[in-house]
Parts: C-alpha cells; sequence; structure tokens
C-alpha cells in the first residue's frame, strides 16, 4: 500500500508538472553573437515592473552550454527554484524578464554590462498550459557618468586586477572637488574617502541619476577633497582586501588608484577614510593593513570583525550557522509551502543569484576560489553546517585576530588613527562583534576608541552619530598635519 501511494504521488507531481506554465528564452544574434555558455536567470515579481534590476524572488536558473542564437531553452520545474517550482508558484499576474549572464563585470546580473535581457512582460499564471517566449533582444549598456564643474568621474586602470580576472579592470570612484578648488590653482586639500555599503554606487553621483552636484562639504571647517568608493565586484563588495577570488584590491587601491589620484588632483598627502557597514569594514581593513598611508579613518557599524560574533555564529565554536531574521526583505511574501514541497526545493535564493549577493560577497572575499572559479561557501546551503577547511581561509580576515597578532609592528602607525562606531540594537548584531574587538583592543592598550549610540543599522545615523564622526576625522587630521609640518 505505501508503494502504491507513493506512485500515485509520484504520478500527480509529475502530472503537475506537465500541465505547469513554462517560460521558453531565447536571444538573437543581435544581442550576442554566440554561442553562449553560463547561466541564464529568469526573474518574476508580482510588483516590479522590471524585476531584473531589484532582484529578489521568485527566480529561477539554468546552466546551459553552447546555446546558438536563436536556439531556445526552456525554464521549467527542472530549473533551480527559489522560493519554489514553476507549477507550485501562486497562481496570478507577474512580470517577467530573463537575463544571459556573460559576467563581464558588474555586481547585479540584470545590471551587468553586455547582459543580454527581455523587455519585462506581463504574464498570468493560471491553471493553463500556456508557454510564455521571452527574446532577450535587449543588451544592458554601460552607465555614463555625467560630470559637473565640482563632480569627476576618476578611473584607475589596474595592472594586478587585469592580470587577476584575465582582462581589462580598473578602480572606480566619483571625485567631488570642494567649493574654493577651481579659484586657488596652487592650492593643496587633503582626501576624504567614503566607502559606500553593500550595493553602493558611486554612479549615484552622476548628474544623470542625481542632482547633488555641489562641492564637496569641508570635514567641519577644513576645505576637502571627497572621493566615494562603493567596492562594487561581480561577486559582491570587494572591502578593498586582497583575496582569492576578487583579487589584489588592497594593492590595486594602493599602489595604483593612490598615486594616480595625487597625480590627477592637487592633494596634500593626507588620507581620510570613513565607511558604513561593508564600507566600514573597509576602513578597519585598509587602516590595519596600510597604516602608514592614511591619517585616519572611522569605521561605522562595520561588517563583522571579530569572527566569534559573524552575526549571531561563534564561527570558532558553532558548527552550523545561527539563522538571523533580515530586516531586508527579499523577494515577496508568498504563501507558506507544503511540507512536501521542501525537498524539491532546498536552495537559497544566492543559490540561484549565485553571484553579487550578501553572502557570496562575504565568501569571494574571506574563502578560497573553488574549482568551479566561484568562491567556495562557509556554509552549506542545504544543512547549515559550517565547513571547518574553508574557515581556516576565513581567520586571516578576522580583523581582531589581526591586529593581535601584529600589534607589536601597527602600534606605531596605527595608534590614534582609527574608530569605531555601531549603533546598539544593531539590525545585524555588528555592535556585538565590535565589542569583542574592543575587549582584545584594551588588552593591548591599543588607542582605537569604540563608541555605540542609540538605534540599529540604519536609525543611528543621527545627526550627534555624524557630528562625532567628522569631529573624529578632523581631529586625526589635524594631528597629521602638525606631525608632517614638524618634519618639514
Amino acid at each position: 500500500m505505501k508503494r502504491i501511494s507513493l506512485l500515485i504521488l509520484l504520478f500527480l507531481m509529475l502530472l503537475e508538472a506537465a500541465c505547469a506554465q513554462q517560460f521558453v528564452v531565447s536571444y538573437p544574434v543581435g544581442a550576442y553573437g554566440g554561442p553562449f555558455s553560463g547561466n541564464v536567470i529568469l526573474y518574476l515579481s508580482r510588483r516590479n515592473a522590471q524585476p531584473k534590476d531589484q532582484p529578489g524572488w521568485p527566480c529561477y536558473r539554468l546552466a546551459v552550454r553552447n546555446i546558438l542564437p536563436g536556439q531556445a531553452i526552456t525554464f521549467s520545474d527542472s530549473a533551480l527554484s527559489y522560493p519554489t517550482l514553476l507549477s507550485r508558484l501562486e497562481r496570478g499576474e507577474y512580470y517577467a524578464q530573463a537575463v544571459w549572464d556573460l559576467n563581464l563585470g558588474g555586481r547585479i546580473i540584470g545590471q551587468s554590462v553586455g547582459n543580454p535581457y527581455s523587455p519585462a512582460q506581463r504574464v498570468m499564471l493560471d491553471a493553463t498550459t500556456d508557454t510564455f517566449r521571452l527574446v532577450c533582444n535587449q543588451t544592458v549598456a554601460a552607465p555614463k557618468f555625467v560630470e559637473s564643474a565640482f563632480c569627476k568621474e576618476f578611473k584607475a586602470p589596474s595592472a594586478l586586477l587585469t592580470r587577476f580576472q584575465g582582462r581589462p579592470e580598473s578602480l572606480n570612484a566619483a571625485v567631488i572637488l570642494p567649493a574654493d578648488y577651481h579659484r586657488h590653482p596652487r592650492r593643496r586639500y587633503p582626501v576624504l574617502f567614503t566607502v559606500g555599503g553593500f550595493g553602493g554606487d558611486y554612479h549615484h553621483y552622476s548628474r544623470a541619476v542625481s542632482t547633488d552636484t555641489l562641492p564637496a562639504t569641508p570635514i567641519d571647517t577644513l576645505a576637502c577633497i571627497r572621493v566615494y568608493l562603493d567596492g562594487a565586484t561581480t561577486l559582491g563588495h570587494s572591502v578593498y582586501a586582497n583575496s582569492a577570488n576578487n583579487g589584489p584590491v588592497g594593492d590595486a587601491f594602493t599602489t595604483e588608484f593612490l598615486p594616480l589620484l595625487d597625480q590627477r588632483y592637487r592633494t596634500n598627502g593626507a588620507r581620510l577614510l570613513r565607511g558604513h557597514s561593508s564600507g566600514g569594514y573597509t576602513v578597519v581593513y585598509l587602516l590595519t593593513h596600510y597604516p602608514r598611508l592614511f591619517a585616519g579613518g572611522n569605521a561605522s557599524a562595520p561588517d563583522p570583525v571579530d569572527f566569534h560574533r559573524f552575526e549571531l555564529t561563534n564561527l570558532y565554536t558553532n558548527a552550523k550557522r545561527i539563522e538571523i531574521v533580515d530586516s531586508v526583505t527579499y523577494g515577496e511574501l508568498l504563501p507558506t509551502v507544503a511540507v512536501r514541497d521542501r525537498p524539491n526545493m532546498m536552495h537559497r535564493l544566492e543559490d540561484i543569484i549565485y553571484r553579487g549577493e550578501q553572502e557570496v560577497s562575504f565568501d569571494a572575499v574571506f574563502s578560497p576560489r573553488g574549482r568551479n572559479g566561484l568562491p567556495q561557501p562557509l556554509f552549506n546551503s542545504t544543512t547549515n553546517l559550517l565547513n571547518r577547511r574553508v574557515f581556516a581561509h576565513w581567520k586571516q580576515y578576522d580583523l581582531t585576530r589581526y591586529v593581535r597578532r601584529n600589534w607589536t609592528r601597527l602600534k606605531p602607525d596605527l595608534n590614534g588613527k582609527l574608530r569605531i562606531s555601531a549603533g546598539n540594537e544593531d539590525s545585524y548584531y555588528l555592535n556585538f562583534s565590535a565589542m569583542l574587538m574592543e575587549q582584545e583592543m584594551k588588552k593591548l592598550g591599543a588607542d582605537i576608541p569604540f563608541a555605540y549610540y542609540p538605534g540599529d543599522h540604519f536609525s543611528v545615523m543621527t545627526p550627534e552619530y555624524k557630528r562625532a564622526e567628522i569631529m573624529w576625522l578632523k581631529k586625526t587630521y589635524l594631528n597629521w598635519l602638525a606631525q608632517n609640518t614638524e618634519k618639514k
């Protein structure tokens, strides 16, 4: 009887899949000359009219080889899926869009330059067996940065990253000049680098997308050149660290980007850093790995700097990831999926959107490179088990551990330069990681102040919080100025 029941269930599942609607996807020669080998993503959304631009779920992925222009592939229940199979997705009206990922650059697959994509199409998923055809006859164009008198695009070609990636690479930024920069052609200025958090984009400062084209705001009353960095890579946020997957980004920034910036603009040698979240981790990484190059920095709510508290997981002792409820909701609300569905949908969103999202971004920085060319994941996406061999590679990016082990060498150049701040109710528990680092820095006698304020990862950004950061940056700059004046 049990065998008969299983056969009936299998028959019903096959029948359900056979009756499901499918998406047939192709690309013409005008969009890409082919043949195409790689991943094709199908995005669906109830609310977003351009689902490829804000990737969430439901989404589906097919890995294909040698697909020629005009040759079709079919998305059905055989595709990798999240949160459930196409045949089991809640019925109703959706926007649908498909993208062929050439992976030529760009963090978001649907916005990566050169990728063929289909115009968004409204479809009705119902009880019929309709087939929807999506022709990817559009290609993602390179964003254009429109400059103003005070805001300039800056691209620093990188021989180091070009050699690593096997294609031309550069580190890019927006440079915002002070109000009197053009009036005083002999004056030189300190540089304040702002490193955006995950998802930041220096194109925000382009006149094509923003009216924010005013001169650089001063550091309190001190005129400065501001440089906006975003850390975007094809795999996520580089945090400007050298890594097995993103390449020698830290070395490229310090040996290629900075000298070219000094050559192009009238800098005075003082470099200050500020950043929030992934940008905050960047500040700590750069100051601890290249302390002589910077006058000071403030790291706001940095990504975990002590891996004894990676969100809720102690990576040194916990065998499994402890889940958290993300304050940012990916995708759309769907009805509860039946238990019987789960063996067929044991994928996370980032198993489908396999590059450019947060978890892959961590793996890209901290993990060794896998045989498939992608970062080796720290956690098994099905069991949540931690891979100890991968974690052995992660340990070098535990910044508390790094400073503790290298303090004798770092102390003369790092002491008094770094400040770390966070909200005491951080949405990702980053304050707890900072607190662990603070305890260890006190044991070393390090002059690294830590400050905690009311608020979560986002609401902490009060005028008081920002003011304290600016005054710290001013203090470290004036210290640098005094020391360099004495040397002269």
